[in-house]
């Protein structure tokens, strides 16, 4: 359903505002699979400070589409750019270090390693010290991890999870190991953040305390979200738009309202019969 629960999140209300500095852009993104087009000639803009979602039916195109984001994916045709620079072809790790991270389906964490240290491995692009550096400049190497840590302690605090920072990852139930996968990627310090279905999975109570630590992001960070949700009272309480895919093509565009309202979009959910 395209209906929007009760209002438990307060979107961002300065998306025209956000519209007039473009962070992120897809122009014109043609992916196929042999015969199959996965996206034909799509375009988005993700504007600063802006909570831009993704949504479709089932094989629409969404994951395809944030795989070419964030680099996973080549366009076969068409570009993507990031702070005015094209970043389509280029490494996922040059794109990581060029301030984008994102989150996956599922959680792809160390079950093994503890919160604090999955948090860490975020870290990893903003070290500069090396194995034989740790040995040959170990005073110098240990102030460098001390600073790393006091930043992966801010995450944790932001995302509350103090109290569980030394337990093994695989002990926590889903809706926690979820926020340490958020928090991994916060200690990138990314300038866009791109989350995968982060509310899949969930029960509500924990779909309501990811929203909030969306919004805690947003208004801690300053960063602009894409986020692909199949859970529509989550997307039309959090997005400040909303882009429509459907059979890889973009149907529609706008606002929480005018997506609620758009004839094409309901046909795509609900099919001719039940318009």
């Amino acid at each position: 359903m395209l209906s929007a629960v009760s209002p438990i999140y307060s979107p961002s209300q300065n998306s025209a505002a956000a519209q007039n500095s473009e962070v992120l852009v897809a122009d014109g993104i043609r992916m196929a699979f042999g015969g199959v087009v996965a996206l034909d000639k799509v375009s988005i803009s993700v504007g600063a400070d802006e909570l831009l979602a993704v949504i479709g039916p089932n094989g629409a195109g969404k994951t395809s589409l944030m795989n070419c984001l964030s680099g996973f994916y080549r366009p076969q045709q068409g570009e993507v750019r990031f702070n005015g620079s094209v970043i389509s072809g280029m490494g996922v790790h040059n794109i990581v270090r060029a301030g984008l991270a994102r989150t996956f389906q599922g959680t792809h964490i160390f079950s093994n390693m503890t919160v604090i240290e999955n948090i860490m491995v975020g870290r990893h692009i903003h070290m500069k010290s090396s194995v034989p550096s740790a040995f040959l400049y170990f005073g110098a190497c240990r102030r460098e991890e001390m600073r790393h840590r006091e930043v992966v302690e801010e995450i944790i605090e932001l995302l509350e999870i103090e109290s569980i920072r030394h337990q093994p990852v695989g002990s926590l139930g889903y809706g926690l190991r979820k926020r340490v996968d958020l928090g991994r990627a916060l200690a990138q310090e990314p300038t866009i953040l791109l989350m995968d279905e982060p509310m899949a999975g969930m029960n509500t109570e924990e779909k309501e305390d990811l929203a909030r630590f969306i919004l805690d992001v947003r208004e801690a960070r300053r960063i602009p979200v894409v986020l692909v949700e199949h859970d529509m009272g989550v997307v039309m309480d959090l997005a400040d738009r909303i882009v429509v895919l459907d059979f890889g093509r973009k149907i529609a565009e706008g606002t929480p309202r005018e997506i609620q309202e758009n004839p094409a979009v309901l046909k795509a959910y609900l099919g001719e019969g039940n318009r």
